[in-house]
């Protein structure tokens, strides 16, 4: 398996250690992302089976769970309507090397954490896993927090309603850049640009504080 060089990257800030679960078929990428995420620090146990996965959930609950949604014979998909039905509340970040807006869209509506598209560099890795912490309350301030969850509440919505930045831009009068820094987590937007974000997508901005535990 191929994936993308770490160099000439500009360094994220690394999260706090984390227990993770990575449930992937391809023995090589589970050996790339155990080396890896070890070396950050993190608690990494990587699993080759649904079984495999449910065996290392009850024998310890994770942080956050890595699932790669084409595994040939297994169907992430079903791993991951499992997971909500038994552990609804588990962080699960979703891994695949065959993106699709249709599949973001079904996926974002079990309520995962991402979206990340093999190969990826551990960067971006970093990044997402640092926006965990954040939501978990694993680390930072609560504004750092209240940052993050909004960004995914409204990525969330904007995914569920099938809409790009650019529509989401027409719609609120939010430039793309700005909306795209919001969704990440790197910037905390205004009331009025709040509003506006919410008012384009027809959604209620009590209740993204609310999902967002705020």
């Amino acid at each position: 398996m191929t994936h993308r060089p770490d160099t000439h990257e500009t360094p994220t800030a690394a999260p706090p250690p984390l227990s993770i679960v990575a449930l992937d078929d391809d023995t090589d990428f589970r050996e790339y992302l155990r080396e890896s995420l070890a070396q950050q620090g993190h608690d990494i146990r990587a699993v080759a089976t649904p079984d495999e996965l449910t065996s290392a959930l009850e024998s310890s609950t994770p942080n956050v769970i890595l699932l790669d949604m084409k595994m040939g014979r297994y169907s992430g998909e079903a791993v991951l309507a499992e997971l909500r039905r038994r552990w609804p509340r588990l962080c699960v970040i979703v891994v695949t090397g065959y993106p699709s807006m249709e599949t973001m869209r079904e996926t974002f509506k079990q309520d995962v954490f991402d979206y990340v598209a093999k190969p990826f560099s551990m960067d971006e890795m970093r990044r997402v896993l640092a926006q965990v912490a954040q939501s978990l309350g694993l680390g930072g301030t609560v504004q750092d927090r209240l940052r993050s969850a909004l960004g995914r509440q409204i990525r969330l919505t904007r995914t569920e309603r099938g809409w790009t930045l650019k529509e989401l831009s027409e719609s609120s009068g939010v430039s793309i850049s700005q909306l795209s820094s919001i969704e990440r987590g790197a910037h905390l937007p205004s009331m009025e640009s709040f509003i506006a974000i919410a008012a384009g997508l027809g959604a209620t901005p009590s209740e993204w504080f609310s999902d967002a535990g705020f």
